[in-house]
This record gives structure tokens, C-alpha cells and sequence, in this order.
């Protein structure tokens, strides 16, 4: 059946399948397509050098059947001279979902074989019938693009599919013909798999009553979508980093940045977000992508959207996405409020943050006026004279209160957040500079009323806000050789 396997060459062309000399497992189940995908496999070995192996996984759910399966595999290895790789997955004892989990094992197995270097790619079996089943299935669910682009030719892991032109008639034909026997799955025959309810009624009933050619129709969708994918997950990567930004294990986003954009790809940023904190899109549907812009798109206020296994929350003008347990009351739990001695001159960590405060004794002279009363929102100078030089560095506490420089009076700290629209989860970690029980200098907010360096003041303290990657945390020598 040259047809056949010239069919499945260019495919592996078109994809890019396949390096000269790499090493392939083909993942064989005994069934039709996984052995029809092994002979193809060795006939077109030698055109790319490749070194076949066989895997196979016993997931032990149809007992004899099921070990015959893995011996017919086993034997069918060995009469092509070629290492043999088996895995025992006691699948029935996984709790939820037996299909899901069957698959997590074969993945689990494929993945764990090529991160071992046993083997560069693992070929699978899947068809273009499996294509279109697929397909359907995902839009029966609700699937976007994402999830109609079907089944991918090849993976970032190393996946790929070099039957995915062909149909499952052609594969059995293929066989038939060559006499090549295969093993049959009794439980493909049942319906209580929602994936044999499509392939044994739901397909054959639309392919009678609407569209004979369905099943190509459904495969033409899933090439479009890919097409669709693929431009996209080049360009989200461009927009993600204009529009979005990690903070403390989370992703953070700005409700006017979303606002500002057509909202297809206001969704893109938002699935792509919801993916980098948790890893996967599994479960995340078109209303918890809407719950969040529409959390956005609000004028003011607070508000959560729970989703499974994490949580996007709003303060002021921005949204958080991060996992469940990382957040209560919008603060990270993950570590205590802090209180370190504040060696001057030095440098300090700030606990919980991605920066570290500097803190320099520049003494004044003729010249160095420049340095007068300094401050912007990062700098700030205080007057060391005034300060008893045992100086704390702290995170902000409820109930902190003192007076900025420039300020009519004393005011709360957590109503200079709410003016300055700082986000609540941000608040939990923030410096505060005290001597004794006095604060003498907050992070934003700068130093207090009354301690700031005048035209009068010899010593300045700067204290300047540094990124953690640029400083050298530790007691260091400040300017002019104090």
C-alpha cells in the first residue's frame, strides 16, 4: 500500500517529524493504528536513519486481555528485532476519570522515556478519524480555538503523529492487505465512554443525515485552528510581556491595559496568564474567561473570580492571577511580617519582594548641594542628626501611622495605600524604616515630616529603593569614606 505510506511521509515532512539518526519509541497498544504506525515506521526508517524501539503501556484494566495485549506487543518487538519498553499502570486504582487518567499514565511514561534519553521522539497512532472525534467531542464541551485545533502533529515534549492524515479505513486496509494481525480492544465496542458514544453514533448519524464527508470536514478544522494557534502562540508572547508582569509567584495585569485592547486578545492575555500560574488550561472554560474581564472591565472596586485551582482577584487598578492557597484576604501567606536591624551604611533584602533598601551617609560640603533634600519615589533623605542611629527596617503593620514631609498631619498608612491606589496584595511586605517605635521613612510615601535633610543638615541618610538583582546585599563602605 505505497499510497499509504508515501501519505504519511510528506506528512512527516510537512511537520518536521523527524532528524536523521534520531531514535523513535512507537508507542504500540496492539491495536489497528499503533501497528500499522510501526510497520510504516520501519518501512521508512532508512530514509531519516531512524532507530525504532517499542513502548507499551499495560494499564491492566481488562486483566487477561490487557497481559495479552502486552505479550502480543512484547512478541511483535522481538520478531522485528527491536528493544522492547513496557510500563505497569495499575490505572483502575487512580481515583475520577479512568480515561484521564490511562492517558496521564501514557504521557507520564512517554515523557519520563524521552527525558531518560532512551529514545529523542515517541510516534503515537492517532488518526485523522481520531482527529475528527476530538474535534467534536472539544465542541460539544465548549472548546475555543484552542481546543478545536484538535490534536497536535508535534509537542513541545516530543510527541508526534505521523498517521494523522490518514484514516482509520486506510489503516485497516493497509493491514488486510500486508496480513498483519492487530489485537481489538474489547472496551472501544462500549458506550459508556463518551468517545465511543461520537465514534459509534454521533458520527455516523451526522455523516447520514447532514454532511457524508463529516469526518474530513471536522479534520479541515482542526488544520485551520492549528494555523490560527500557532500564529498566536508567537505573537502572545510579544503581547505578555507589554501587558503582563510576574509579582510574587502571581501574574499581574492592569484592568485599563486589558480594557484597552479588541477583546480576542484581551481573552488571549487572560488564558495565557491563567496558564503561566498554573500550568495548564484544563478545566478553565469561556465563563471564567468572561467572569475576569468582566471583573476588569468595572469601573472601581474589589472582586474574586474563583476557578479551579486558582483565584484572580482585583484591587484598585490591577488584577492578580494566582494559586489557590498563595492568597487570603489578597496576602500572601507564605511568610510572616518581618523586622531586620538596619546597619547603616548597607544594604537590605526586603522579605517577600523582588527589591532590597540601600541605606548610604553622604556627608555635605560646599559641592554637594545637590544632594538637598532629595527625594523622589525612590530616593528619599533624612537628616542623620536627628535620628538615634539604631534604625529597624519592618513590613507595615495595621494601625501604622505618621506624618510624610509635605503633609498637613499625621495620617494611617493603609489610607495613604488606598489615595495612592496601591493593591492590597502588595501591602503586606512593605518597608518601613522606623527608629524606636517612631517610623521615620516609608517606602513611596518618604521620609517624616520634621527628619528630612534641610539646608542646615551635615549628614544625609539616602535611603533608596534598589532592584534585588543589582544589589549587594550587606554592610558596605558609603560615600565620601564614611
Amino acid at each position: 500500500m505505497i499510497g499509504l505510506i508515501e501519505s504519511v511521509a510528506g506528512t512527516i515532512e510537512r511537520y518536521g517529524m523527524f532528524a536523521s539518526g534520531q531514535r523513535v519509541g512507537v508507542a504500540v497498544s496492539g491495536g489497528p493504528d499503533s501497528v500499522c504506525l510501526l510497520h510504516v515506521l520501519l518501512d521508512l526508517a532508512p530514509r531519516w536513519d531512524l532507530r525504532v524501539s517499542v513502548l507499551h503501556v499495560n494499564h491492566r484494566l481488562r486483566g487477561e486481555e490487557s497481559a495479552a495485549d502486552a505479550e502480543f506487543v512484547r512478541d511483535l518487538a522481538g520478531r522485528s528485532g527491536l528493544t522492547f519498553h513496557l510500563r505497569d499502570a495499575d490505572v483502575a486504582a487512580s481515583p475520577g476519570n479512568l480515561e484521564q487518567a490511562a492517558r496521564d499514565a501514557r504521557r507520564a511514561f512517554f515523557r519520563e522515556t524521552i527525558e531518560s534519553r532512551a529514545v529523542d521522539r515517541v510516534a503515537v497512532g492517532h488518526t485523522r478519524s481520531d482527529q475528527a472525534e476530538t474535534v467534536l467531542f472539544r465542541f460539544l464541551r465548549g472548546a475555543g480555538t484552542a481546543g478545536l485545533a484538535g490534536i497536535r502533529p508535534v509537542t513541545v515534549e516530543g510527541i508526534v503523529r505521523p498517521l494523522l492524515e490518514v484514516d482509520r479505513a486506510q489503516v485497516e486496509q493497509f493491514l488486510l492487505e500486508r496480513g498483519i494481525p492487530w489485537r481489538e480492544d474489547s472496551t472501544n465496542a462500549g458506550l459508556q465512554f463518551a468517545r465511543n458514544r461520537i465514534r459509534h453514533g454521533l458520527l455516523p448519524q451526522l455523516a447520514r443525515e447532514w454532511n457524508p464527508g463529516i469526518r474530513e470536514t471536522l479534520a479541515h478544522t482542526a488544520d485551520w485552528a492549528l494555523a490560527e494557534e500557532a500564529y498566536w502562540e508567537a505573537e502572545i508572547g510579544r503581547l505578555a510581556a507589554t501587558h503582563l508582569r510576574a509579582h510574587d509567584g502571581a501574574v499581574v495585569a492592569r484592568v485599563d491595559s486589558l480594557a484597552s485592547l479588541p477583546l480576542a486578545v484581551a481573552r488571549r492575555l487572560v488564558r495565557h496568564a491563567i496558564r503561566c500560574v498554573r500550568g495548564d488550561l484544563r478545566r478553565i472554560d469561556f465563563g471564567h474567561i468572561a467572569a475576569i474581564l468582566e471583573l476588569a472591565g468595572r469601573k472601581e472596586g474589589h472582586g474574586r473570580v474563583a476557578l479551579p485551582d486558582l483565584e484572580v482577584r482585583r484591587s484598585f487598578d490591577w488584577l492578580r492571577f494566582a494559586g489557590v492557597g498563595q492568597t487570603i484576604g489578597f496576602c500572601s501567606l507564605s511568610t510572616s511580617g518581618y523586622c531586620l536591624p538596619a546597619p547603616v551604611p548597607g544594604t537590605l533584602r526586603v522579605p517577600g519582594t523582588g527589591m532590597g533598601i540601600s541605606l548610604e551617609l553622604i556627608e555635605k560640603t560646599e559641592t554637594s548641594s545637590q544632594f538637598d533634600s532629595v527625594y523622589n519615589d525612590k530616593v528619599g533623605c533624612l537628616d542623620w542628626g536627628s535620628l538615634s542611629g539604631s534604625l529597624e527596617l519592618r513590613s507595615w503593620q495595621p494601625g501604622d501611622r505618621y506624618q510624610p514631609a509635605g503633609s498637613a498631619g499625621e495620617e494611617k498608612i493603609k489610607t495613604l495605600f488606598q489615595s495612592a491606589r496601591i493593591p492590597i496584595w502588595e501591602r503586606r511586605h512593605w518597608p518601613i524604616l522606623v527608629d524606636g517605635a517612631s517610623i521615620v521613612w516609608a517606602r513611596r510615601f518618604g521620609p517624616a515630616a520634621g527628619l528630612t535633610a534641610s539646608a542646615s543638615t551635615r549628614t544625609i541618610l539616602q535611603v533608596r529603593e534598589i532592584p534585588e538583582r543589582v544589589a549587594e546585599f550587606g554592610i558596605g563602605i558609603g560615600r565620601g569614606g564614611v
